[in-house]
């Protein structure tokens, strides 16, 4: 309509006698054409189209034609700013078009949602016209410039009112609320028609529901775990002997623990009952010198949440030595600072973590810091413990950043102990990371290699997990089992002072290597067992007596417990049916004995490739007939045994309830100097909360 008007305005002939009847002629037509639009303007109750024709009165009249030329040029002028200003505070009050900041305008309209919240508008199919198409491409890049005064038009105007019509309403309903709950939800405020076109834009096939549903979703977690069966049941007729390795890690615990506190059960897969069972400090039993390792106490109790079967507890307590006795350590600190690293609870946290370890050390002690992200760089050269401020100023200036390449840093850290390495000390490497790691050998398998192949020249490998999100707790425990080393889940800095500070000396001073468990089970006393936890550690029969096989070690003053359920002979408690072809009868006699099981124990001195044997057996001396004469330490070690069975899912445990395992652990918690004992109380009253099977 524009052009129009610019065409007649330019064209508009100077006024000459000549052509007073066609002067006269337009202004009669334009007056009739004024009566016509006041009519209807009446009828409809429009004032806006009644001012437009007005407004084209004055502009057309014949005096205006005949005296003023150029007014009519100003008169479109000023129609043109008119809408203009109008759509702009339009756009200004939806929001679109920055404004001063200084006057808020009034809210006059229904103001529709993101178009990630609305539904789709279903468009009316019709013949396609050439101005549609400008009318979509004014949608899909709405700016004032961009906004024609042909938009304003009279058929344009019609066309969009039509198009409003035949989509139901669809500006009406693009608030994005359900449209069952807006049945009795007041109209929005009326809306000139071309605001009512742009409060369409779901019409623009952008906003298709296939679109909408390529949305990210919300963030998984990929945490990951090994995944071993619970030991079953085993009958003692057709498998008498049981062989694990040690294990003295507490990461499961620790991780168990930080998702309760976060309001969530943990992963099945994530417990593992013997690192929760061995997370707390034991007073077990003690080695009166160091030529004893460790001593071995076993105690048969009976089973709290099955009366038909008896606990026996095989407790190992190695000789503590004394800090000033304890050898020189060559520690570097492999430090993992990969993008995935960048968290308040992984680098940061590590950072404290490791400051804390520096305050430990002994001044002829040995310190290297390696970097791993993308490539592994070497950042602290090996410095005595004495240097401590430059230490620590290595430490503080990590940052994060990269992949992770941690196969190519695990070299580098084993180049730098052995250029550093302590004759007779201890040389350790120390893993800090989430385990994510996707550069270089990544695979368990062939980090496994790698960490094998380190360790027998006399560096040993210990893993620090932090974070969640991404922790690969399967590679940490893999790398520490293979590394003579132990595997720590650190989640707070507390944590970290238990882990790294006040067991120090179990940490980093081992007194025993490739230490091995094996059962023998007495047919004549015990049909049945089943091992409490130590699925990952587990090991062939013939393991035991191979010196080439790996195990678990032991540090000093280090407590190790393992736990069997078994079935006295004769008891209806029994799961297995007798078999029907026995074994073969032995070839002499066995002489009739009260022994239950006998215990044997395989060890390696640190620096000896050769095994020793320690044997127990295991006899009714041993018992105890009621549970609650039994040991403190045995009842608080049973209480944490049977949480992990229940949250690990165990059968067994199944009908045990909650508050049952909470008074056992109350009634054993005694002397708790550092409150880790009330810490599990907490920990069993928030997964009754959460536990509602």
């Amino acid at each position: 309509m524009t052009d129009e008007f610019d065409q007649l305005g330019n064209s508009a002939p100077a006024p000459r006698a000549s052509n007073a009847a066609r002067t006269r002629a337009l202004a009669a037509a334009m007056q009739a054409f004024d009566e016509t639009e006041k009519n209807a303007a009446r009828s409809k109750g429009n004032s806006w189209r009644l001012r437009q024709s007005s407004v084209l009165n004055r502009i057309w009249s014949t005096r205006m034609v005949t005296q003023h030329r150029y007014l009519a040029g100003s008169a479109l002028a000023t129609l043109l700013i008119i809408p203009t200003a109008a759509l702009l505070t339009f756009e200004i009050t939806r929001g679109s078009l920055p404004s001063s900041g200084q006057v808020a305008l009034p809210q006059v309209i229904d103001v529709p949602k993101p178009a990630a919240e609305r539904v789709p508008v279903p468009s009316v199919a019709k013949p396609a016209e050439p101005q549609q198409e400008a009318d979509r491409k004014t949608d899909a890049a709405p700016s004032v410039q961009s906004s024609k005064q042909s938009d304003f038009s009279a058929d344009n105007i019609a066309r969009l009112l039509n198009k409003s019509e035949a989509s139901g309403g669809a500006a009406k309903r693009s608030s994005g609320a359900p449209a069952a709950s807006r049945g009795t939800a007041p109209m929005p405020a009326p809306t000139p028609p071309v605001m009512a076109e742009r409060a369409m834009p779901l019409a623009s096939p952008r906003y298709a529901p296939a679109e909408r549903e390529l949305l990210p979703p919300l963030d998984e977690s990929r945490d990951r775990f090994a995944n071993a069966d619970t030991n079953p049941v085993k009958s003692v007729a057709a498998d008498p002997v049981s062989t694990f390795s040690v294990d003295v890690d507490t990461a499961s615990y620790a991780f168990v623990r930080r998702s309760l506190m976060e309001g969530r059960l943990p992963d099945p897969d994530s417990v593992r009952v013997e690192e929760m069972i061995n997370y707390f400090p034991y007073d077990w039993p003690r080695p009166q010198s160091a030529d004893e390792p460790f001593r071995t106490t076993v105690t048969v109790t009976p089973t709290p949440w099955n009366t038909g079967t008896r606990l026996m507890h095989v407790a190992i307590k190695g000789f503590e030595t004394a800090p000033a006795s304890q050898p020189a350590a060559n520690l570097v600190f492999l430090i993992d600072v990969s993008g995935s690293m960048n968290a308040p609870d992984k680098l940061p946290l590590l950072k404290s973590a490791f400051r804390l370890l520096v305050g430990k050390l002994k001044p002829e002690d040995k310190v290297s810091i390696v970097t791993y992200a993308g490539n592994a760089g070497t950042v602290l050269e090996p410095t005595s413990a004495r240097e401590r401020d430059k230490i620590l100023a290595a430490i503080d200036n990590l940052r994060p950043g990269g992949s992770t390449a941690g196969a190519e840093g695990i070299d580098a850290a084993y180049r730098l102990a052995r250029q550093a390495f302590i004759q007779g000390g201890v040389n350790r490497v120390m893993l800090a990371t989430d385990g994510d790691f996707n550069v270089g050998a990544s695979s368990d398998e062939d980090l496994k290699r790698i960490i094998e192949q380190r360790r027998k020249g006399g560096i040993f490998l210990s893993v620090l997990g932090f974070g969640q999100g991404n922790l690969n707790d399967s590679l940490m425990q893999t790398l520490a089992q293979n590394g003579n080393g132990t595997a720590a889940y650190i989640d707070t800095l507390a944590e970290a002072q238990k882990a790294l500070v006040e067991e120090a000396g179990s940490t980093l001073f081992p007194i025993a290597k490739d230490v091995k468990i094996q059962v023998e089970f007495n047919p004549q006393q015990i049909s049945e067992y089943r091992l409490v936890g130590y699925e990952t550690r587990a090991l062939k029969r013939e393991d035991f007596n191979n010196d080439r096989v790996d195990a678990g070690d032991i540090g000093s003053g280090h407590a190790v417990t393992a736990i069997y359920e078994v079935t006295p002979k004769g008891s209806a408690s029994a799961l297995n049916d007798p078999l029907r072809y026995g074994p073969a009868a032995p070839a002499a006699p066995v002489a009739v004995s009260d022994e239950m099981a006998f215990v044997k124990i395989r060890y390696k001195l640190p620096d000896g490739d050769a095994s020793k044997l320690v044997t127990t057996p295991v006899t009714e001396m041993n018992a105890v007939r009621d549970f609650s004469a039994a040991p403190q330490d045995v009842r608080f070690a049973t209480a944490v045994a049977a949480f992990g069975q229940k949250l690990r899912g165990t059968d067994a445990l199944d009908a045990y309830p909650y508050r049952l395992i909470l008074d056992m652990a109350r009634n054993a918690r005694g002397e708790d100097a550092f409150g880790y004992r009330g810490g599990f109380l907490d920990l069993v009253r928030l997964a009754e909360t959460l536990d509602r099977r």
